[in-house]
């Protein structure tokens, strides 16, 4: 029997591994903010995926955990990437199964 790891749909390998010490930090986990944790902030600021806001925010969300010099050092593929996992917690949890408009 063999087992299969599922991956955390919030988890993303970054293309360019970040350095720090002797610590190579490979993958990064991203997790649904709580409102205290936007603060310093503004909501559209984060959403056009603002360098400053994500250096405030990244540190309070990730796992393990980024400073905000780490964010200000991830390639720009990278933060595109992980700001895209990020800016997903902001849509509706589900969706509705069919989007199309009734007819008449």
């Amino acid at each position: 029997m063999t087992t299969t790891t599922v991956k955390d749909p919030n988890t993303y390998t970054l293309t360019s591994p970040l350095q720090r010490g002797n610590q190579t930090i490979t993958d990064v986990t991203l997790r649904r903010p709580l409102a205290g944790e936007l603060r310093g902030t503004k909501l559209t600021a984060i959403v056009d995926l603002d360098i400053d806001s994500m250096a405030k925010v990244f540190p309070r969300i990730t796992t393990p955990m980024l400073t905000e010099q780490d964010v200000y050092r991830l390639d720009p593929a990278d933060i595109l990437q992980l700001g895209g996992l990020f800016n997903a917690f902001f849509l509706p949890k589900e969706q509705p199964a069919n989007t199309e408009s009734p007819t008449e």
